[in-house]
């Protein structure tokens, strides 16, 4: 079966915008940049929400496909034909290789899970990631820990009142000032 991951960067308070909505501060280096490459590479589909996905249209510009950075170019070439599922109540329609989906995020997982395919189901985006978060749905956390606190904004993690034991995978310094860490839900 496969896998759903959610992976952000997060502020040292635990918050992945500021209280301006502002996200500036997680601007990636090389390094992180490149981690962010290595984690694409085994993504099969990624769900995101409709504010995400706005963002993240920056790459689908024919200009930063033909970046000349190296690791750019390579992002784009993972990312642009990348199966995309977009939820929005706003959107009527997407571009790229991405459609808006039908159906809950328990839903689309359950149905991704069931399609033939490789590669984990990547969550994009804190409310979308509540949502699986509260059915359960999310294997595994990758965490991109900025040393910045922001105090408030959007959290990382949902605040609702129950306990999900995590199993450590990986931590590791990337870059100067990044922290990774990789938790499985432990079931």
């Amino acid at each position: 079966m496969r896998d759903v991951t959610y992976s952000m960067s997060v502020s040292l308070d635990g918050y992945i915008v500021g209280p301006d909505g502002g996200f500036q501060w997680t601007a990636p280096d090389a390094e992180v940049f490149r981690l962010a490459v290595d984690e694409t590479r085994g993504v099969g589909v990624h769900l995101l929400g409709r504010r995400l996905y706005e963002s993240m249209l920056y790459w689908e510009d024919d200009d930063r496909v033909h970046s000349s950075d190296p690791t750019e170019r390579e992002w784009t070439a993972l990312w642009n034909p990348l199966p995309k599922v977009v939820f929005s109540t706003t959107l009527s329609t997407v571009r790229g290789n991405a459609r808006l989906a039908t159906g809950s995020v328990a839903e689309e997982i359950e149905r991704l899970r069931a399609e033939p395919g490789e590669g984990d189901i990547a969550i994009g985006g804190a409310t979308l990631a509540a949502a699986a978060a509260a059915s359960d749905l999310i294997d595994e956390y990758r965490i991109r820990v900025y040393p910045v606190l922001v105090g408030g904004g959007t959290p990382f993690f949902p605040h609702e009142e129950r306990r999900v034991d995590l199993d450590l995978v990986e931590t590791r310094a990337v870059g100067p000032q990044v922290v990774y860490l990789r938790y499985r839900v432990a079931r």
